[in-house]
């Protein structure tokens, strides 16, 4: 959706036409892909953060337009809410000193954007979801000033025809609804991007699928919503429920959810775009004047506008990207599986653990999903959001045996992803010295079992604790989250509990 949107209403025509250009669209991208029109391998990486606006006292502030204007860079763009922002990384080709390269970009823009921010009294907050948001920070007044989000959330909430209702059950339970499409703003992730030949594209986004839970269970960051304890991740159930365009009833027959994680392993690009036109009606049915047909015919290289933006309003945890640089046509798998957080060090290490695992599994001669049902792989994923560090995954047997069985998540990732993702980075050509630092954090967290989400509910229970009432714990717990982030030490190496004795709330 980082596309510039402006339309009004629609009318009955609109969709008919929309759903034509999309199909031409698509007939597009199966000729560029049978003419082998697609860029040559590059090794390109890409990542963008979403952050949080706070205060001081730890609480959201809806200041992104302030913000914004103060930073004054494309680098920086709106998200949902007035609470959020998007930092972009210029991509980077994987080898040498990059994941280091990477940190330093990061670190300085994000320091940047923090003084920034500082000027209206706010701060920046690399977190999942803030503990401190509150459902009246959630609500239509607080979408960002700019025409695409009010007319996606408007186009959302006609389709349902009735309130979102949000229903979670983890360690507590969360049972609410919502008038607007604004919750899912809570969710800030990191989306780190891969661009591929359309010959490797299903092979990465295979791995990609199978290692997610995997992410997931390293890296949850997000434990609390509402001031509710909820799953160690609680991002994607928030997420799938406040953008459900299907009321009971479609539920009820099995309809798709627009966030997905999917249901088959693929042996294309093409067949995740066809089943974008398949299964989801469109939600933003804005034609572009381009006709893609035509301009294929002359030797041009089409925009396949409809594509994009009908692929941008379906949220895959793995989603397919289609986009033009310098006039040729590329493919990108988009992992957005990730929280923000708790570190730029962490956020790289993510990042380096994912790159270098895919890579490997990509290019396994028994790949994992020739070894593992593709329900097994969503089951996995529904685990890690769960129960994060402390999940329990379905993993292929080793040797010959065949069929899975039951594994500790540390075990999985320390003793059999970690040295694949070694040897993943040393195939991307990556400097042993930044391998083994950002693999060395994945590793300690494994053997602390502890990451992001796990410190947070420690960190939030000493407060209880220690008297604080639960609103005051939550915001005790997001200032001493703030405080360490911006200090830069990896997650796993934080001191638990607050730093000294803090007011009752």
């Amino acid at each position: 959706m980082g596309e510039k949107v402006v339309a009004g209403g629609f009318d009955l025509s609109d969709r008919q036409r929309y759903r034509d250009k999309l199909r031409q669209c698509l007939t597009g991208l199966e000729r560029l892909l049978a003419q082998q029109r697609f860029d040559r391998p590059k090794n390109l990486m890409g990542l963008e953060i979403e952050l949080n606006l706070a205060g001081a006292d730890g609480l959201p502030k809806m200041l992104n337009g302030q913000v914004l204007e103060r930073i004054a860079s494309r680098d920086f763009q709106t998200e949902l809410a007035m609470f959020n922002l998007e930092v972009n990384i210029a991509p980077h080709r994987l080898g040498g000193r990059v994941f280091d390269r990477l940190a330093e970009e990061l670190r300085t823009s994000l320091a940047y954007a923090h003084r920034k921010a500082g000027e209206v009294d706010a701060g920046i907050v690399m977190i999942g979801i803030l503990p401190t948001l509150d459902r009246d920070d959630l609500v239509t007044s607080n979408l960002s000033d700019v025409d695409r989000y009010t007319l996606l959330n408007d186009q959302i909430v006609a389709a349902r025809g009735e309130e979102f209702t949000l229903d979670i059950d983890g360690v507590e339970h969360l049972s609410c609804t919502s008038k607007s499409i604004v919750p899912e703003a809570a969710c800030t992730s990191v989306q780190l991007h891969l661009q591929v030949t359309p010959a490797r594209f299903a092979d990465v986004w295979n791995a990609a699928q199978a290692v997610a839970a995997a992410q997931i269970a390293v890296g949850a960051n997000s434990p609390f919503l509402f001031g509710r304890e909820l799953w160690r991740e609680s991002r994607p159930p928030l997420f799938q429920q406040a953008t459900d365009t299907r009321p009971p009833e479609l539920q009820a027959q099995g309809v798709r959810p627009r966030t997905w994680f999917g249901e088959r392993w693929i042996t294309s690009a093409y067949e995740l775009f066809e089943e974008n036109l398949r299964y989801f009606p469109a939600l933003l049915p804005i034609c572009d004047e381009e006709d893609p047909l035509e301009v294929l015919a002359a030797g041009g290289v089409p925009k396949l506008a409809e594509l994009v933006l009908h692929n941008g309003t379906i949220y895959r945890w793995n989603r397919p990207v289609y986009g033009i640089a310098d006039g040729v046509p590329h493919l990108r798998v988009e992992n957005r599986v990730l929280p923000a957080g708790p570190t730029v060090t962490d956020v790289v290490a993510n990042a380096a653990f994912y790159y270098g695992v895919v890579r490997a599994l990509a290019e396994d001669s028994r790949p994992v999903w020739t070894r593992m049902p593709f329900e097994t792989a969503a089951a996995n994923f529904d685990a890690a959001c769960r129960h994060g560090i402390d999940a329990r995954l379905q993993w292929p047997r080793r040797g010959r045996l065949g069929g899975t069985t039951e594994v500790d998540a540390v075990s999985l990732v320390r003793d059999e992803l970690l040295p694949l993702a070694e040897a993943g980075l040393d195939a991307w050509g990556v400097e042993p010295a930044d391998r083994d630092l950002y693999l060395g954090v994945i590793e300690e967290r494994c053997r602390r079992r502890t990451n992001g989400a796990s410190w947070q509910v420690a960190t939030f229970h000493r407060a209880r604790e220690a008297g604080l009432s639960r609103d005051a714990a939550l915001a005790a717990t997001t200032r001493r989250y703030a405080e360490l982030m911006r200090q830069g030490e990896p997650a796993h190496t934080w001191p638990v509990g607050l730093p000294e004795p803090v007011a009752l709330g």
